[in-house]
Parts: C-alpha cells; structure tokens; sequence
C-alpha cells in the first residue's frame, strides 16, 4: 500500500478492459429502445397495411397520405430502425451514425403520423429523441479501483 503513494496517478489505475463502445450505458439503452421502437413500428406498419380504417383520420391536415401508404413507411423505417439497434451492440461507430440518421428519420416519420394515431407519435416522439441523445453523447468508460 505504501508503495502504492509515490506512483503516478495513471501506475495506480487501470482500465477495466478493452476500449468497447457498449461500456456506455447510454449505448445500450438507444440500442434496446431502437429495437423496441423498430418492433413497434413495424406492427404499426402491419396494422396500417392490413386494415385502413384501424386508425382515425383528421381532415385539414397538411402532410395526408393514404394510410397504406403510411403502413409501408413506418414497416420500412421500423426494420432499418430494428437492425439499425442490432447494430449497435457491435459497438461500431459506423452503427451510431446510423443510428442517428435513422431515428431522425422516424421522428420525423412519427410527428407527420401525429394525426393519424396522436398519443402513440407523441410517446415514440419522446423515445427517438432520447435515444439521438443517448447516441450523440461520448461514450465514458469506467476505471478500475486502485490496485492493492
């Protein structure tokens, strides 16, 4: 222990392992929510293709598309999404920026589907940009205590 105090800070530290991007909690959570989010998207976009008058339709809505339409957008997205997230736990950098631009793009997609199914788009609103949070923050990998 006594010879321990006169090394340097770095001597006394050591890493907990390799460098990997999944030590980050943040990582794993964006992973798990953007697998969980592409699941559900896809559901969306089964029930949207399957039956059209499963979903209440507003009149005066700037963005209107046919809900089929609207079923293969959020099917389509929902995969990227599903294996972008798998992606992820790779910890490849590659997989954050897909990451990234592919939950922009559900946002995106959810807030155009706001008439359609508002308090669903709103709580996956919420979802996409906590995990665009979670995947823009830098990874922060833990230290080992000090050794004996």
């Amino acid at each position: 222990m006594a010879d321990n105090v006169n090394q340097p800070q770095a001597a006394r530290t050591r890493d907990a392992g390799p460098p990997h991007e999944m030590q980050s909690g943040w990582i794993f959570f964006a992973a798990v929510m953007m697998i969980i989010g592409g699941a559900m998207a896809i559901l969306e976009g089964i029930a949207a293709i399957a039956k059209d008058d499963l979903f209440v339709r507003t009149s005066n809505y700037v963005f209107t598309f046919n809900l089929t339409s609207w079923g293969w957008i959020h099917l389509i997205v929902g995969i990227v999404v599903l294996l972008a997230g798998c992606a992820l736990f790779s910890g490849a950098v590659w997989a954050r920026a897909v990451g990234i631009f592919v939950v922009g793009v559900s946002l995106i997609a959810h807030f155009l589907w706001l008439p359609y199914y508002p308090f669903w788009s709103v709580i996956l609103i919420a979802i996409d940009t906590f995990v665009i949070y979670a995947l823009c923050t830098p990874a922060h990998f833990g230290r080992a205590a000090t050794r004996d």
